[in-house]
């Protein structure tokens, strides 16, 4: 296995997880409000800047395409691109991918991104800052590192049925 390609590989996660983003805020933050808390979601629709209804057609639409689109690129990559086979490579390098795209998130999208500049505030909101609360960064980061290990190992375990 081609570290460098992993690395490329990473960055390419990466960019997937960024891409719905920037698509989901282009029309106006509060398009992206279904990622915010419930507090902040409430606000936009008491305000009249989008509908439940809207929110949960915006929110379906972008689990759908991120999470498909990042699964299929980390088989293709792991498995097409990489050819890793068995269990322990394939986990490796799924790992390797799902921590990129988790630290990404964290440290880019929500502490930088949301956190640090105004592209994700919404006028009439403020007073809900900080966006994230210290609860669900918590979360957030046991899932990045809880989580993704076992993320990996499913589609690892899953994907020898397939590639043995």
């Amino acid at each position: 296995m081609n570290i460098m390609v992993l690395i490329l590989e990473c960055l390419m996660i990466c960019f997937i997880l960024l891409l719905p983003c920037v698509i989901s805020i282009a029309n106006g933050i509060e398009q992206a409000a279904f990622l915010f808390e419930k507090d902040m979601q409430d606000r936009v629709v008491q305000m009249g800047l989008i509908t439940r209804e809207k929110m949960g057609k915006n929110r379906k639409l972008f689990k759908l395409t991120t999470l498909a689109a990042m699964l299929a690129f980390v088989i293709w990559a792991v498995y097409g691109i990489n050819g890793a086979r068995g269990f322990r490579q394939p986990f490796w390098q799924l790992y390797a991918l799902t921590m990129a795209e988790g630290l990404f998130d964290r440290f880019f999208i929500d502490g930088y991104w949301v956190g640090h500049t105004k592209a994700w505030t919404i006028p009439g909101t403020e007073d809900l800052k900080p966006y994230i609360p210290r609860k669900t960064l918590i979360v957030k980061w046991l899932i990045t590192i809880v989580g993704n290990p076992i993320i990996a190992a499913a589609i690892a375990g899953i994907m020898l049925v397939f590639f043995k």
